[in-house]
């Protein structure tokens, strides 16, 4: 399955991110990402297999290069993400988590509007995440093109999406899967598992509904 886990600070949130993606851990076995925005770095993102390590112990000195007040991760059990995406929409980052039953249908729908090609993973499958960043690409702003993909999606998908000015929080259409808010002072947190955030003195805020889109900065939701 996988779990996904963003944060909006005030101040550098490296260390609030790290551990909540690594409290994830026990939901994936195959990958784990981070990406990071602040205003001087810009996007930063790091991948790691984590079949054969834990993610603390392979993301240990990455934590020590990175740096920023926003920032987006997961622990994946299939495919490599975050992915940096740069669209007519700008840039940012994105991580999901759920499962796209007609994928093969939206890649060549993808095909026929005019999307060019899409990266293969290993055994000829599409990451699914690319296929979710190309369908919101395809509309005027990152809200439509979730809304889009919700719609045409089906299955389940739950993402965030980490533009320079805030995240994206979307949970699937149906609610199958969760996505909850955390909030402290200086911070908000989204989260698959609220428990990921408690531990990082966050609290309660919010679960969304399904199919709700929230925006997170530093300053609410």
């Amino acid at each position: 399955m996988g779990g996904i886990f963003g944060v909006a600070s005030k101040s550098d949130c490296v260390m609030d991110l790290f551990f909540g993606i690594d409290y994830h851990s026990h939901l994936g076995t195959r990958r784990g990402g981070m990406a990071v925005y602040g205003a001087q770095d810009g996007f930063n993102r790091v991948i790691h297999n984590i079949e054969n390590s834990p993610f603390r112990t392979k993301f240990d000195k990455d934590v020590a290069e990175m740096s920023g007040n926003l920032g987006i991760g997961c622990i994946s059990d299939n495919e490599p993400q975050p992915l940096l995406v740069r669209s007519h929409l700008g840039n940012f980052a994105i991580t999901t988590v759920g499962k796209i039953n007609n994928i093969e249908a939206l890649v060549n729908k993808c095909f026929k509007d005019g999307h060019t090609h899409f990266l293969e993973m290993s055994g000829g499958s599409v990451n699914p995440t690319e296929v979710t960043a190309a369908l919101i690409n395809q509309k005027d702003s990152i809200v439509e093109g979730i809304r889009y993909a919700q719609e045409v999606i089906e299955g389940s998908m739950t993402l965030l999406i980490m533009t320079n000015a805030g995240i994206y929080a979307a949970r699937d259409r149906l609610g199958r899967t969760p996505l909850v808010i955390g909030k402290k002072e200086g911070a908000c947190c989204a989260s698959f598992e609220s428990h990921a955030y408690i531990n990082l003195g966050y609290e309660d805020l919010k679960e969304l509904g399904p199919g709700e889109i929230d925006f997170i900065t530093p300053e609410g939701v």
